[in-house]
């Protein structure tokens, strides 16, 4: 029906997540009707942004360079890691200007349904960390959703007995949510009322 190159390109549209072939088929088309300029701008922007990122070799999150900005900030608390699931989770937390510690990103959470265990995610860094870095706080900043509730058990039960504090985020967030969809003031008022577990 389309030919082939639109059909490659409504296919890897598709592969998106929260895209489906609807919402491709609709990208794809708005792709073709804009300036051609407009058009290679974006390619360029994907191809510039998968060679220039990485991840931070200290806390995971993504960056331009081996040590992402907030770990080089030396006005950053130290002395406190907040945990979280995935490197969008420290915007939304940033936007709520409650907190100024460091971070640690797992890059997922436990999920043994989709096989995803400890060895898939980042707890193994996060403890080799917390064992060079003198650290008196974490805070389990993971989604309130199954998955997130038990990597924050998983990692709260491994850490206690080195006394290091282990807080939680506190009530305020949707059962079942995800943090990049919290508005600031709940997130900031989730992070004030963190609790230990």
């Amino acid at each position: 029906m389309y030919t082939l190159s639109v059909q490659a390109l409504i296919d890897e549209l598709g592969k998106l997540p929260g895209i489906g072939p609807k919402s491709a088929q609709r990208v794809a088309f708005h792709i073709l009707k804009i300036d051609k300029a407009e058009a290679l701008r974006l390619a360029d922007s994907i191809r510039t942004a998968r060679e220039r990122s990485t991840w931070c070799r200290t806390c995971f999150n993504i960056s331009d360079s081996d040590i992402c900005s907030i770990c080089s900030d030396t006005k950053r608390d130290r002395s406190v890691i907040c945990v979280v699931e995935e490197p969008k989770d420290i915007i939304a937390i940033e936007k709520t200007r409650e907190y100024k510690g460091l971070y640690h990103v797992l890059q997922g959470s436990l999920n043994p349904i989709d096989g995803v265990g400890p060895e898939q995610i980042r707890i193994k860094e996060l403890i080799v960390r917390l064992g060079n870095e003198a650290v008196k706080e974490i805070i389990l900043c993971t989604n309130p959703n199954l998955e997130g509730e038990a990597t924050a058990m998983y990692i709260s039960r491994l850490v206690s007995p080195s006394g290091i504090a282990v807080t939680r985020i506190a009530s305020g967030l949707p059962v079942g949510g995800d943090l990049e969809y919290a508005d600031e003031l709940t997130l900031g008022r989730a992070l004030e009322g963190r609790r230990p577990i």
